[in-house]
């Protein structure tokens, strides 16, 4: 098992004291360490937002791309050097909002990627907008007489394009957290993690207290049952034990690289650039 140490970034975060990000970061840690993938062989992928800043805390390859397009980017990774382990990391409001076509895209390719959404219901570095995920009534800085817009369910979106893995965790609970990051890691196909990480600063309603309260780490539910995935994943309240978190689901299907012609084939990193010799456009003329 690789050291966590040999994760650690030059550069330390600057997140909001108490942030969930910085349990995610150790999570992420962990599970690379556990599997012992060595930093030069993992890849992180970031938009826009406070969690996206992820690639500058740790010590692997990064890309800090545009708002909601660290999914393609993460393709385009993985299909260019299939033997990365390849991470896309942003939040609700990235993936949810600008990112929501390339999420059902990588979804319904199943590429061979990990999509952590670090998901707090509040756009938290422009200061505490809306999101897509926060709850309808909620007052926000845009929002004073109360969000009109029903929520956004990352789950449903993700069973429904073609997920094979999809997963809710706690930022809060960094033992599990690591162990179903590192589960979608080991997962072949695309895997999908939800985290539930409280913005301690621009939402005071969806915090550590409130999902300690209202979680609880299913035990006995059937990961091949896409039915149960779906329902499981429509639970919701600020009641005891109303939010399931763990493996909603978890199946094997044709993973993208595997089905297309060349990718199957061939790691493109190692082919060599084909220079056109005049020959070849004679059959056009």
């Amino acid at each position: 098992m690789i050291a966590l140490d040999e994760y650690k970034g030059k550069v330390s975060p600057d997140w909001c004291p108490g942030c969930g990000n910085y349990s995610q970061l150790r999570a992420i840690s962990m599970a690379l360490s556990e599997l012992n993938i060595k930093p030069e062989d993992a890849v992180i992928s970031s938009g826009i937002g406070c969690s996206s800043n992820m690639p500058e805390y740790i010590n692997v390859y990064g890309f800090h791309g545009l708002h909601g397009r660290l999914v393609p980017v993460a393709e385009g990774i993985k299909w260019a050097n299939k033997n990365l382990t390849v991470i896309g990391y942003g939040g609700d409001g990235d993936g949810f909002f600008e990112g929501t076509q390339h999420f059902y895209h990588a979804a319904k390719r199943n590429v061979d990627i990990t999509y952590i959404v670090s998901d707090n219901q509040v756009f938290g570095l422009t200061t505490g907008q809306a999101s897509p995920t926060t709850p309808v009534g909620r007052i926000t800085k845009d929002t004073p007489d109360g969000n009109i817009e029903p929520p956004f369910n990352p789950l449903h979106y993700a069973l429904t394009a073609g997920a094979t893995f999809v997963a809710r965790a706690l930022s809060g609970n960094i033992k599990s957290l690591a162990n179903i990051i590192k589960a979608g890691i080991q997962h072949k196909g695309f895997s999908f993690i939800d985290v539930l990480s409280p913005c301690v600063t621009y939402n005071k309603i969806n915090s550590y207290d409130f999902f300690r309260k209202t979680t609880y780490d299913m035990k006995d539910n059937n990961p091949k049952d896409f039915y149960e995935a779906y329902k499981l994943a429509s639970m919701w309240g600020d009641q005891p034990n109303s939010i399931p978190t763990g493996i909603l689901y978890d199946v094997q299907a044709p993973v993208y690289e595997d089905a297309d012609v060349v990718l199957s084939k061939y790691n493109l990193k190692d082919t060599k650039p084909y220079q056109l010799k005049e020959t070849d456009l004679e059959e056009f003329y």
